[in-house]
């Protein structure tokens, strides 16, 4: 497993979202959330259709009110805190968690199998 660098931790505020490109391919294959202080990280795309991406446009993964993940393609709603979509036409399925590592000071890195 490889640890990639995402950004510091103090970059991603309470309630939002940002995407990421770990491996560089030219768009961001991963997202992560802060809610209620803990970070939560999936794979971009849509389990309803295949490598659909999540977002409409560049880190906007959320609801208005940052209470849900929403597909931008299909208006699925997902869980941030498991990532089970609870609306919509993937209901019961879940999106891929990426797990993360936290490394002093600040810092926060994807764990991915090396391709």
């Amino acid at each position: 497993m490889a640890h990639h660098y995402l950004c510091k931790g103090s970059d991603l505020a309470e309630g939002c979202a940002r995407g990421f490109d770990p491996r560089g391919e030219g768009a961001d294959t991963i997202f992560v959330v802060r809610k209620d202080g803990r970070l939560h990280a999936y794979r971009d795309a849509c389990p309803h259709y295949g490598d659909t991406p999540m977002a409409w446009r560049k880190d906007a993964y959320l609801d208005g009110a940052a209470t849900r993940i929403v597909c931008s393609a299909h208006g699925a709603q997902f869980a941030i805190d498991t990532g089970i979509c609870t609306l919509g036409p993937c209901l019961g399925q879940a999106l891929t968690p990426v797990p993360l590592a936290i490394a002093a000071p600040d810092d926060i890195y994807a764990v991915m199998e090396e391709t």
